[in-house]
């Protein structure tokens, strides 16, 4: 519990922070950047997929399985 009250305190903090930004965010975390614009799914030095949240879901590709293994439904 402790865990999710930290990395809901750090996304607040990171939202705060990149208001009115371009920013690039490097994560392992995907709930990080699951509000970005833009997302870059890098896999073996290549871009494989590239959008917003919603749309990497729909295409269910390298995205949507990391997402499915991370993000509780």
């Amino acid at each position: 519990m402790l865990f999710r009250a930290s990395e809901a305190a750090v996304q607040q903090a990171l939202r705060r922070l990149m208001k009115d930004r371009t920013v690039m965010a490097i994560a392992h975390r995907l709930s990080t950047i699951r509000d970005a614009g833009e997302i870059v799914v890098i896999e073996k030095g290549r871009v494989v997929e590239q959008g917003a949240h919603l749309t990497l879901i729909a295409k269910q590709g390298t995205y949507a399985r990391l997402v499915s293994r991370q993000i509780p439904s």
